[in-house]
């Protein structure tokens, strides 16, 4: 996996992030290591870093899906945990499409802490009429 370059902003902060394109279908496989700065007091991942890492992989697997030349916007964003991701542990998820409109992406990923289902997360994304002006998201993936 390749390091993404989200270094700006609120990801600048909460990442890195890595991931790269499924070679089958081109959707994005994400993932990050569980740091100190993501725990909460139980030693655990937090569930506001999982659901943010579910935000962006469904994001993006949405954009791609989309043709890589949208940002898309969260309109919804639902997670069930179902196991803790301690600190140390790779976590890691692959994008599903479930169905793509002109104006909205469903999307769904089984989330993994070193292997273990941590975390089922399905949202819905608003695709823009508008091309990104950052162009095609896909480089961020090589």
């Amino acid at each position: 996996m390749k390091k993404l370059a989200l270094d700006v902003g609120f990801m600048a902060v909460n990442g890195p992030l890595w991931g790269r394109l499924d070679p089958e279908d081109g959707l994005p496989i994400m993932g990050f290591r569980v740091e100190e700065r993501h725990i909460n007091p139980g030693r655990i991942c937090h569930g506001g870093m999982m659901m943010t890492f579910a935000d962006m992989l469904l994001g993006f697997t949405a954009g791609i899906a989309a043709g890589g030349r949208k940002f898309v916007p969260t309109i919804q964003l639902n997670g069930d945990f179902a196991a803790p991701a301690p600190l140390g542990a790779w976590v890691e998820g692959k994008g599903r499409l479930v169905r793509l409109t002109r104006n909205m992406g469903f999307v769904d990923s089984l989330i993994t802490a070193d292997g273990v289902p941590c975390l089922r997360a399905n949202g819905i994304m608003k695709i823009p009429s508008q091309d990104t002006p950052h162009g095609d998201i896909r480089r961020l993936f090589g």
